[in-house]
Order: C-alpha cells, then structure tokens, then sequence
C-alpha cells in the first residue's frame, strides 16, 4: 500500500512510519516542512518533500498512486496554536480542508483525519465518562479548528471517499526520533527525574492518556479495516481505563522516586476537564491498548537516566517553532 503521511516526521507520525516499515509491504511518502526543526528519518521506502502544505497548489505529483491519506500535519497543542494564531487557522484548517477536497479529486479512498480529544473541552460532569455522540465544548483554538474540519468532513459526504475520524487521548511516551517533553507524561517525568520536583497546575482535571505504539496501532487497525464499514465513523483512541488526574499521575512517579516534591497550583486559565470513554473503538475495531501511563514513565526514566537526552530542556524537545 502506498500511503501519504503528513506531518510524517513529527512525534506521532516518525513512530509509526517505523512500524509500517517493519513491513515491507508499504512504500510512504511524507509531506513535512520540519517547522519544529525536526530531521527526517532516513529509512528506505520513504520519499520526502519538504514542502509547506499551505505552498502546494499542484497536488496530482503527491498523490499520485496513493491509497490512504493519514493527516498528521498542524500545529499541534494549545500554546503554539494560541501563539500563532493566524497560521494554525491556515495549516490546522484551510489546508486540511484543501488536503480533503484534493484527497476526493484523485480519488483516494482511505482519509485518516487526527483530531483531539480536547474537543470536549470542559465536560458539564466530569464525573462521568464522555463518548463519540457527547457534546463537543472546545476551550482552545487547537480544539476549535479540529471540531470545524471534523464538522467539514461529516457535512460534505461524497461517494468512494471514506474518511475516519480518530480524536487521540494525549500522547505519551519515548521516541528517539522526535521526543517530546512538552506532554504533561512526559514533561512530569523529566521533571521528576531532572529536577526532583514538579509544579502542576490543575490537579484536579481529568485527562485520557495513549501511548504512541497504541496510538500507531490505532492508525494501522483502521487501515486494515473495510473502508466502507467505518467510513465517517469517529472513534476515540484510548483506553478508558487510562483516564488520570494530574495528580493521580504524580502518585505514579512518587511511586518511582519517593523524594519527588510536587507544588500545587491552583489553575484557572486551562479549563479542560474530561473522562472519555473509548469502548467504541474496542468493540467495533477490537482496539485494546499495549501500554498504561506508568510504562511510559518508566521507559522515559530510563531514557534520561542513560542520558539519551542530554539536552532534555531544548527547544526542539518542545512543539515550538524556532525562529
């Protein structure tokens, strides 16, 4: 299978391309400008061009051949988005509306969409476990872009286009390709093995947690599945067991160094507060989760403590751009 990945080189998007290229069965093609100064792998069977989705006005040379469209591309998190507001409006949601209409043009049939379950925003109960037919309350313009090109996909149906809708739990876990340590996991444990101590805003808030080897393989499920049997489905991406508190997550790394400090600061400019359910995407694509919160932390324990990360607070561990 020939497969366009956008966005390919990113923290999510480097992991799974090696896992397709385990396989020889697929040949990849990346469209990804390394805003974060990311690198490219360098593995066979890929091909990259290094080119702004926003610049591309010829699609025909990219898709040429291409059977599935996974759309990673964005900028991705509150902050970036909040600090570059007019271009996450033009890659988070014009391009990608401009990414589908090309993706129907030439006639690809499998469109995997990545959305946010930030959507949900803050939950009215957060008490209770939201699912895939709950309301959607987005607080950020990260989440707000992600509703509008899920409500474009879902109000512009068109035959033999088949287009998925995966709202990802917040991804947590080691990649040596492209780390991230702006991830509340990952951030903490850095800081815990690092710092000895954390400051966390916002306990109290509910949050679901996936890691990316679950998340790929979430990726891979729908894609070997009938496109016809899920076509303009939205699942969550997750386990619904691994809703956590930001404090309930701090108990795990108190658990791996007992000395770990922790302040505890009252947070009111991040409303975000909700519990997912991810039983859809178990019962209808037998989806069921690799990882838990603490194996993530502890391979990233691990990872600091063999100094895989010398530099572990660069920028370019962060979704930063870099000027």
């Amino acid at each position: 299978m020939k497969i366009l990945i956008t966005g390919g080189f990113g923290y999510i998007g480097s992991f799974l391309i090696e896992k397709f290229l385990q396989n020889k069965n697929y040949e990849i093609i990346v469209i990804d400008n390394l805003i974060y100064k990311n690198q490219p792998l360098n593995l066979p069977n890929i091909k990259h061009f290094n080119i702004d989705l926003r610049m591309i006005n010829d699609y025909d040379k990219y898709l040429d051949g291409v059977e599935a469209i996974i759309h990673l591309a964005a900028l991705v998190g509150d902050p970036v988005c909040a600090k570059n507001s007019e271009l996450a409006k033009e890659i988070n949601f014009a391009a990608s509306i401009k990414l589908i209409e090309e993706a129907k043009k030439n006639k690809i049939p499998k469109f995997i969409f990545v959305s946010t379950c930030s959507n949900y925003g803050k939950m009215a109960d957060s008490s209770k476990y939201i699912d895939e037919t709950g309301e959607l309350r987005p607080v950020s313009l990260y989440a707000q872009l992600k509703v509008e090109v899920e409500k474009y996909i879902l109000q512009n149906q068109t035959v033999d286009f088949y287009p998925v809708i995966l709202r990802f739990a917040t991804a947590y876990g080691l990649n040596k390709h492209r780390m991230r340590f702006d991830l509340t996991v990952n951030e903490f444990t850095r800081d815990s093995v690092l710092k000895n101590e954390l400051v966390i805003y916002g306990e109290q808030f509910w949050r679901p947690y996936c890691h990316i080897f679950d998340i790929s393989e979430a990726i891979m499920k729908v894609l070997a599945t009938e496109s016809k049997k899920i076509a303009y489905e939205v699942f969550n991406v997750g386990a619904t067991s691994e809703n956590y508190t930001k404090q309930m997550i701090y108990e795990l790394l108190k658990k791996e160094n007992p000395e770990l400090k922790v302040k505890f600061v009252k947070q009111i400019d991040d409303p975000r507060d909700y519990k997912v359910s991810f039983e859809k995407i178990k019962n209808v694509l037998n989806f069921i989760p690799k990882y838990k919160v603490i194996d993530g932390i502890r391979e990233i324990i691990a990872a600091l403590k063999a100094n895989i990360f010398p530099d572990a607070y660069n920028k370019i561990y962060r979704n930063e751009i870099i000027v």
